[in-house]
Protein backbone atom coordinates (compact mmCIF):
# COMPACT_ATOMS: atom_id res chain seq x y z
CA UNK A 1 0.00 0.00 0.00
CA UNK A 2 1.20 3.27 -1.40
CA UNK A 3 1.62 6.40 1.19
CA UNK A 4 -1.23 8.20 -0.47
CA UNK A 5 -3.72 5.37 0.47
CA UNK A 6 -2.33 4.91 3.78
CA UNK A 7 -2.97 8.52 4.57
CA UNK A 8 -6.04 8.34 3.06
CA UNK A 9 -7.33 5.59 5.06
CA UNK A 10 -6.35 7.16 8.05
CA UNK A 11 -8.12 10.60 6.91
CA UNK A 12 -11.42 8.15 6.45
CA UNK A 13 -10.82 6.11 9.74
CA UNK A 14 -11.15 9.72 12.15
CA UNK A 15 -14.11 10.40 13.39
CA UNK A 16 -15.50 14.31 14.72
CA UNK A 17 -18.51 14.54 16.43
CA UNK A 18 -20.23 17.00 18.37
CA UNK A 19 -23.40 16.85 20.66
CA UNK A 20 -26.76 16.65 19.53
CA UNK A 21 -28.01 17.91 23.04
CA UNK A 22 -27.33 17.62 26.76
CA UNK A 23 -28.80 15.96 29.53
CA UNK A 24 -29.77 17.97 32.88
CA UNK A 25 -29.49 16.04 36.23
CA UNK A 26 -29.18 16.41 39.98
CA UNK A 27 -25.69 15.82 40.22
CA UNK A 28 -23.34 19.23 39.64
CA UNK A 29 -20.17 17.15 40.45
CA UNK A 30 -19.13 13.36 39.62
CA UNK A 31 -19.62 12.11 43.19
CA UNK A 32 -22.46 10.34 44.30
CA UNK A 33 -23.76 9.15 40.41
CA UNK A 34 -24.91 5.49 40.15
CA UNK A 35 -22.04 3.49 38.60
CA UNK A 36 -24.56 2.16 36.06
CA UNK A 37 -27.92 3.58 34.23
CA UNK A 38 -30.42 2.04 35.92
CA UNK A 39 -29.49 1.66 39.70
CA UNK A 40 -31.50 4.25 40.84
CA UNK A 41 -34.70 3.66 38.51
CA UNK A 42 -36.51 6.94 39.97
CA UNK A 43 -33.62 9.32 39.64
CA UNK A 44 -35.01 11.67 36.96
CA UNK A 45 -33.21 13.77 34.53
CA UNK A 46 -33.66 15.90 31.18
CA UNK A 47 -32.46 15.95 27.56
CA UNK A 48 -32.48 18.75 25.62
CA UNK A 49 -31.70 18.70 21.81
CA UNK A 50 -29.66 21.35 19.82
CA UNK A 51 -29.07 22.77 16.71
CA UNK A 52 -30.39 20.64 13.50
CA UNK A 53 -31.50 18.26 15.90
CA UNK A 54 -34.37 20.21 17.59
CA UNK A 55 -36.13 19.46 14.79
CA UNK A 56 -39.24 17.12 15.99
CA UNK A 57 -38.84 14.90 12.87
CA UNK A 58 -35.54 13.82 14.55
CA UNK A 59 -37.57 12.04 17.42
CA UNK A 60 -41.08 11.05 15.81
CA UNK A 61 -42.22 8.05 17.01
CA UNK A 62 -39.68 8.11 19.48
CA UNK A 63 -42.46 7.58 22.24
CA UNK A 64 -43.43 3.88 21.10
CA UNK A 65 -39.67 2.84 22.94
CA UNK A 66 -39.96 2.33 26.79
CA UNK A 67 -35.97 2.60 26.81
CA UNK A 68 -33.16 4.56 24.96
CA UNK A 69 -29.30 4.11 24.88
CA UNK A 70 -27.68 7.54 25.16
CA UNK A 71 -24.34 7.47 23.92
CA UNK A 72 -22.30 10.47 25.79
CA UNK A 73 -18.88 11.78 26.64
CA UNK A 74 -17.00 11.92 29.79
CA UNK A 75 -16.51 15.63 29.24
CA UNK A 76 -14.86 15.69 32.88
CA UNK A 77 -12.58 13.63 31.72
CA UNK A 78 -11.56 14.07 28.72
CA UNK A 79 -7.91 15.78 29.52
CA UNK A 80 -6.65 12.97 31.65
CA UNK A 81 -5.61 10.33 29.80
CA UNK A 82 -6.40 6.37 29.96
CA UNK A 83 -4.31 3.71 30.57
CA UNK A 84 -4.31 0.32 29.45
CA UNK A 85 -5.54 -1.51 32.78
CA UNK A 86 -7.94 0.35 35.58
CA UNK A 87 -8.56 -0.57 38.87
CA UNK A 88 -12.89 -0.77 38.82
CA UNK A 89 -14.00 0.32 42.67
CA UNK A 90 -15.98 -2.83 43.07
CA UNK A 91 -12.79 -5.23 42.63
CA UNK A 92 -11.34 -2.71 46.00
CA UNK A 93 -9.65 -0.36 43.74
CA UNK A 94 -6.35 -2.35 43.88
CA UNK A 95 -7.04 -5.03 41.17
CA UNK A 96 -6.08 -4.11 37.61
CA UNK A 97 -8.40 -5.23 34.78
CA UNK A 98 -8.02 -4.15 31.17
CA UNK A 99 -10.24 -0.81 29.95
CA UNK A 100 -11.81 -2.60 27.52
CA UNK A 101 -12.74 -5.33 30.33
CA UNK A 102 -14.76 -2.53 32.44
CA UNK A 103 -16.84 0.61 32.14
CA UNK A 104 -13.88 2.89 33.39
CA UNK A 105 -14.54 6.43 32.46
CA UNK A 106 -10.44 7.00 31.08
CA UNK A 107 -10.29 5.56 27.91
CA UNK A 108 -8.41 6.23 24.54
CA UNK A 109 -12.29 7.54 23.15
CA UNK A 110 -14.10 9.32 26.18
CA UNK A 111 -17.33 7.63 25.19
CA UNK A 112 -20.21 6.42 27.52
CA UNK A 113 -23.12 4.13 27.43
CA UNK A 114 -26.18 4.37 29.08
CA UNK A 115 -29.95 2.78 28.98
CA UNK A 116 -32.35 4.98 30.41
CA UNK A 117 -36.54 5.20 30.78
CA UNK A 118 -37.89 7.29 28.11
CA UNK A 119 -40.80 8.53 30.56
CA UNK A 120 -42.21 10.86 28.08
CA UNK A 121 -41.68 13.61 25.07
CA UNK A 122 -42.15 17.36 25.41
CA UNK A 123 -41.62 19.47 22.08
CA UNK A 124 -42.67 22.80 23.06
CA UNK A 125 -40.13 22.48 26.14
CA UNK A 126 -41.00 22.78 30.06
CA UNK A 127 -39.09 23.89 33.33
CA UNK A 128 -37.27 26.27 32.00
CA UNK A 129 -36.22 24.10 28.90
CA UNK A 130 -36.24 24.58 25.63
CA UNK A 131 -37.89 21.61 23.43
CA UNK A 132 -38.12 19.21 22.19
CA UNK A 133 -37.06 17.76 25.77
CA UNK A 134 -37.04 13.88 26.43
CA UNK A 135 -37.51 13.28 30.18
CA UNK A 136 -35.77 9.83 31.30
CA UNK A 137 -35.40 8.11 34.22
CA UNK A 138 -32.47 5.73 35.81
CA UNK A 139 -29.98 7.93 33.95
CA UNK A 140 -26.11 7.77 35.67
CA UNK A 141 -24.72 11.16 34.48
CA UNK A 142 -23.09 14.12 35.41
CA UNK A 143 -25.45 17.82 34.71
CA UNK A 144 -24.18 19.27 31.16
CA UNK A 145 -22.78 16.04 30.18
CA UNK A 146 -23.07 15.85 25.90
CA UNK A 147 -24.69 13.60 24.39
CA UNK A 148 -23.94 12.68 20.87
CA UNK A 149 -26.11 9.97 20.07
CA UNK A 150 -29.54 8.43 21.05
CA UNK A 151 -30.85 5.32 19.91
CA UNK A 152 -33.66 2.97 20.49
CA UNK A 153 -33.53 0.00 22.83
CA UNK A 154 -35.08 -2.94 21.42
CA UNK A 155 -35.37 -5.64 23.99
CA UNK A 156 -35.66 -8.45 21.23
CA UNK A 157 -31.82 -7.59 20.40
CA UNK A 158 -30.30 -6.15 22.95
CA UNK A 159 -31.49 -8.11 26.13
CA UNK A 160 -29.53 -11.00 26.95
CA UNK A 161 -30.62 -12.33 30.30
CA UNK A 162 -28.21 -15.52 29.98
CA UNK A 163 -24.86 -13.21 29.60
CA UNK A 164 -22.00 -13.27 32.33
CA UNK A 165 -21.16 -9.75 33.89
CA UNK A 166 -18.29 -10.98 35.40
CA UNK A 167 -17.42 -8.42 38.69
CA UNK A 168 -20.72 -5.93 37.80
CA UNK A 169 -22.77 -8.67 39.28
CA UNK A 170 -21.79 -7.21 42.86
CA UNK A 171 -22.43 -3.97 41.86
CA UNK A 172 -26.19 -4.47 42.39
CA UNK A 173 -25.77 -6.52 45.21
CA UNK A 174 -23.44 -4.28 47.06
CA UNK A 175 -26.60 -2.18 49.26
CA UNK A 176 -25.66 -0.54 52.42
CA UNK A 177 -28.22 0.22 54.95
CA UNK A 178 -28.86 4.03 54.94
CA UNK A 179 -30.05 5.78 58.74
CA UNK A 180 -31.55 9.64 58.21
CA UNK A 181 -33.29 11.56 61.05
CA UNK A 182 -36.71 12.47 59.42
CA UNK A 183 -35.70 15.90 60.44
CA UNK A 184 -32.95 15.98 57.48
CA UNK A 185 -34.86 14.20 55.08
CA UNK A 186 -37.89 16.70 55.62
CA UNK A 187 -35.49 19.65 54.02
CA UNK A 188 -35.79 17.91 50.35
CA UNK A 189 -39.08 17.55 48.36
CA UNK A 190 -41.12 14.90 49.47
CA UNK A 191 -40.31 13.25 45.16
CA UNK A 192 -36.38 13.63 46.35
CA UNK A 193 -36.37 11.67 49.38
CA UNK A 194 -36.35 8.42 48.37
CA UNK A 195 -34.38 8.80 45.49
CA UNK A 196 -31.52 10.11 47.87
CA UNK A 197 -31.68 7.62 50.13
CA UNK A 198 -31.56 4.91 46.56
CA UNK A 199 -28.31 6.90 45.94
CA UNK A 200 -26.75 6.78 48.85
CA UNK A 201 -27.57 3.17 49.50
CA UNK A 202 -25.61 2.58 46.41
CA UNK A 203 -22.35 3.60 48.83
CA UNK A 204 -20.18 6.70 46.64
CA UNK A 205 -17.23 6.21 48.05
CA UNK A 206 -14.48 4.87 46.57
CA UNK A 207 -13.88 1.12 46.91
CA UNK A 208 -10.67 1.74 48.99
CA UNK A 209 -12.08 3.52 51.52
CA UNK A 210 -13.01 2.49 55.08
CA UNK A 211 -12.28 5.18 57.63
CA UNK A 212 -15.44 5.15 59.61
CA UNK A 213 -15.09 8.85 60.76
CA UNK A 214 -14.57 10.42 57.58
CA UNK A 215 -17.39 12.57 56.68
CA UNK A 216 -17.87 12.74 52.66
CA UNK A 217 -19.89 15.57 51.22
CA UNK A 218 -22.72 15.15 48.22
CA UNK A 219 -24.17 17.39 46.50
CA UNK A 220 -27.57 16.25 45.27
CA UNK A 221 -29.62 19.02 43.04
CA UNK A 222 -29.81 22.27 44.78
CA UNK A 223 -29.02 20.38 48.29
CA UNK A 224 -25.93 19.48 50.07
CA UNK A 225 -25.17 15.83 52.13
CA UNK A 226 -22.81 15.20 54.59
CA UNK A 227 -21.99 11.22 55.17
CA UNK A 228 -20.19 8.80 57.33
CA UNK A 229 -20.08 4.96 56.36
CA UNK A 230 -19.07 2.25 59.70
CA UNK A 231 -19.01 -1.46 57.78
CA UNK A 232 -22.34 -1.96 55.65
CA UNK A 233 -23.80 1.24 57.88
CA UNK A 234 -24.38 4.93 56.34
CA UNK A 235 -25.49 7.59 58.80
CA UNK A 236 -26.41 10.95 57.42
CA UNK A 237 -24.77 13.72 59.65
CA UNK A 238 -26.07 16.77 57.87
CA UNK A 239 -28.38 17.78 54.95
CA UNK A 240 -28.85 21.49 53.82
CA UNK A 241 -29.57 23.72 50.48
CA UNK A 242 -26.54 24.89 48.69
CA UNK A 243 -26.38 29.00 48.46
CA UNK A 244 -24.74 28.93 45.39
Amino acid sequence: MDKKCTDDTKKCDALTIRPIGHIHTDFPEKFGIPRQSGLVPSLQAAITLEGECKNPDCIRNIEQFTHLWLIWGFSANQDKGWSPTVRPPRLGGNVHTGVFASRAPFRPNPLGLSCVRLERVCLKGENGLEGPVLFVSGADLMDGTPIYDIKPYAPLFDSHPEASGSFTHDTIRHRLTVHCEDILLDILPPEKRDVLLDILSLDPRPGYHDDPERIYGLDFGKWSVRFRVDGNELYVEEIFQNKK
